[in-house]
């Protein structure tokens, strides 16, 4: 099975989720329980689209992260460079744009949507500060960019139980719902290397968005980071 490994090579990673893309969402409600739902809510409620405004959904896997904005019509695009995880979107979900696309390399135009999302995948991007940039370029004027993303625990009980019991019971888990149980290892170990809350907000800054912010959910196990074009 292609597990990926933390230099997070395009290729690798791409054939990783094509393996997992069947069951993905499925895997995905098992190990959280089912509060995965609440962090896609909050991500809705922070992007505040309306109709009328176009929406870029990246690694949006089988669009489960982009239906809300097409259930109320509103323009979106759910983007991933896993086309396995696309066939499997397309079938269910025919009436959505599913487009294949890297976020390092985007294939749209300048300043083409008023918002860029991006749910637990910019840590699976090679270069997260090149794919930072390519949002901000194509995102118009006082668009808004929503990044929900695993993050640090706040408290130090809470983040020592997450390390050293949660994330390594992720595979056990996976092995009984997952097609691939290996890549939960490499995805129990990208949430483990991944940059606090503040770190992320700097890189973001400096790849030059504005009002950045972020807001803790679930105590910090995951983080929403916001901010706007000038």
């Amino acid at each position: 099975m292609t597990r990926a490994q933390l230099d997070k090579k395009p290729v690798d990673v791409a054939s990783m989720f094509d393996t997992v893309a069947e069951k993905y969402d499925l895997t995905n409600d098992v190990m959280t329980a089912g509060i995965d739902r609440l962090w896609r809510r909050a991500v809705v409620k922070a992007v505040g689209a309306k109709r009328g405004e176009r929406i870029l959904d990246i690694a949006a896997g089988t669009g489960t992260s982009s239906e809300p904005w097409a259930n109320r019509e509103i323009e979106v695009v759910p983007a991933d460079f896993s086309l396995g995880m696309l066939r499997v979107g397309r079938r269910r979900r025919p009436d959505m744009a599913f487009t294949a696309a890297d976020a390092m390399s985007l294939p749209f135009a300048d300043e083409s949507f008023d918002a860029v999302t991006m749910s637990f995948g910019l840590r699976n991007v090679a270069d997260i500060d090149v794919a930072l940039r390519e949002f901000l370029r194509v995102t118009k004027p006082g668009g808004r960019l929503v990044i929900c993303e695993f993050s640090q625990p706040v408290n130090r009980v809470v983040r020592t139980a997450y390390d050293k019991v949660v994330l390594r019971v992720l595979p056990s888990i996976a092995r009984r719902t997952a097609s691939n149980p290996e890549s939960y290892v490499y995805l129990a170990e990208s949430i483990q290397a991944w940059p606090p809350q503040g770190e992320l907000a700097r890189r973001i800054e400096q790849a030059g968005w504005s009002g950045v912010g972020w807001k803790n959910l679930t105590g910090g196990i995951v983080a929403l980071h916001t901010a706007t074009k000038r």
